[in-house]
């Protein structure tokens, strides 16, 4: 009998490191920078003693994890740490903007060890621009003198929408050209790394659970303010993609916005001069510096326009995060670091007093710690992500 149409579940090209239960341990020891023992490993996992001790034997001998000293529990022998070796491996992380082309360089605890980024060229030369990303990525691992042989893949952020399956990006706002682009499969080929492509939205999410400031929540949603906007979810520790990988669109919440909006609003309005016009999406980061120093020194129109973005914003997560019942909320993107000693006063106090996010539990609201990168970042943790952590989905046959 012909399998029913999205029965099977898709498999993918990057290598796993491990079984199920070693990416268990490895994800235990990962998520405990000061150490866990074999002990402590067994308790928290709920592995026997001896598979615990033969998995740490296999992560010990790859160079992995390593031994980090001793725990003295005060009753018999001190117990050993073990600890993950960042420098064991490595991602390459790319993000796609309409604005910026970024690459990074990780470590395996998310840390960026190189970094480069231009300007995103205009006129839809879309082969040309993957040869330059392509070339930038090569060079930031040749630069970095790191063995090739420990790099794991390359994961791409892209803005929506996508066609995860295909590794297409289909044509995205302000990007002229992208139409049904097979970018994941081009820029594998043109760097000879296995790749992975997922929405930027999605990507920042999971690089805050990777290695940002919600590594200890299970359920959060981050709300990415760039060129566009949109929300990443995490729901019981399972980031949530959609049936087509563009789960996280905020248009229906009334929170979508773009820089290009507000810049355009601005000069309708007379706050800003004609000067600032955008004429392609990386103009509009200078109009939107300009609008935040303005509403800083006390300039009305300025102030109500970000006025108007905060309370659009904190209405749609209030309710995102009402129907997802989640512990945290994150936000980041350039735009949002430019606007939130703006935008967070008052979406905050909104959190906190929407009766239906905090009836039960407190919901904490708070700005990444990962900078403006959290895309490129969340593009490379990706693929240590779908490498290293437990993926329960793995255990399915089909």
């Amino acid at each position: 009998m012909k399998p029913e149409k999205g029965t099977i579940r898709r498999g993918t090209n990057l290598p796993r490191m491990g079984d199920f239960n070693e990416s268990v341990i490895l994800d235990a020891i990962r998520r405990h920078p000061a150490g866990l023992s074999r002990v402590e490993l067994a308790r928290a996992t709920g592995l026997s003693a001896q598979t615990v001790s033969n998995i740490t034997r296999r992560l010990l001998d790859q160079g992995v994890a390593r031994e980090s000293g001793k725990h003295n529990t005060g009753n018999g022998k001190p117990r050993t740490l073990l600890e993950i070796v960042p420098t064991s491996r490595y991602a390459v992380g790319v993000h796609l903007d309409p604005a910026v082309i970024t690459c990074v360089l990780v470590d395996l605890l998310g840390t960026i060890v190189g970094h480069r980024s231009r300007r995103t060229p205009s006129g839809g030369d879309t082969d040309g621009t993957v040869a330059n990303m392509a070339a930038s990525v090569r060079s930031l691992v040749a630069e970095s003198g790191i063995d090739e042989a420990r790099v794991l893949g390359l994961g791409i952020a892209a803005p929506g929408p996508i066609d995860a399956s295909a590794g297409w990006v289909v044509d995205p706002p302000e990007l002229s050209g992208w139409g049904r682009y097979p970018l994941r499969d081009r820029l594998s080929e043109a760097t000879g790394f296995p790749a992975l492509l997922d929405k930027d939205v999605t990507a920042a999410v999971v690089a805050e659970r990777w290695a940002g400031a919600a590594t200890e929540s299970r359920n959060l949603l981050f709300f990415y303010l760039g060129t566009g906007s949109g929300m990443g979810l995490v729901v019981d520790d399972t980031v949530l993609r959609g049936v087509s990988g563009n789960a996280g669109e905020v248009g229906g919440l009334g929170a979508a916005c773009s820089t290009r909006t507000l810049v355009d609003e601005a000069i309708a309005l007379g706050v800003l001069g004609a000067e600032y016009t955008v004429l392609d999406p990386a103009d509009a980061q200078h109009g939107l510096v300009r609008l935040a120093r303005l509403a800083a020194e006390g300039d009305a129109q300025a102030d109500g326009i970000i006025e108007r973005l905060a309370i659009r914003v904190g209405r749609g997560v209030c309710a995102a995060a009402t129907l997802l019942d989640v512990e945290a909320i994150v936000f980041g993107g350039p735009t949002w670091l430019v606007l939130a000693p703006r935008l967070l006063p008052t979406i905050e106090p909104m959190v906190a007093r929407s009766p239906f996010v905090r009836a039960t539990h407190p919901t904490t609201v708070v700005s990444t710690t990962l900078g403006e990168n959290v895309a490129a970042v969340g593009a490379a943790s990706l693929v240590l992500d779908q490498a290293l952590s437990a993926q329960p989905r793995s255990l399915l046959l089909g």
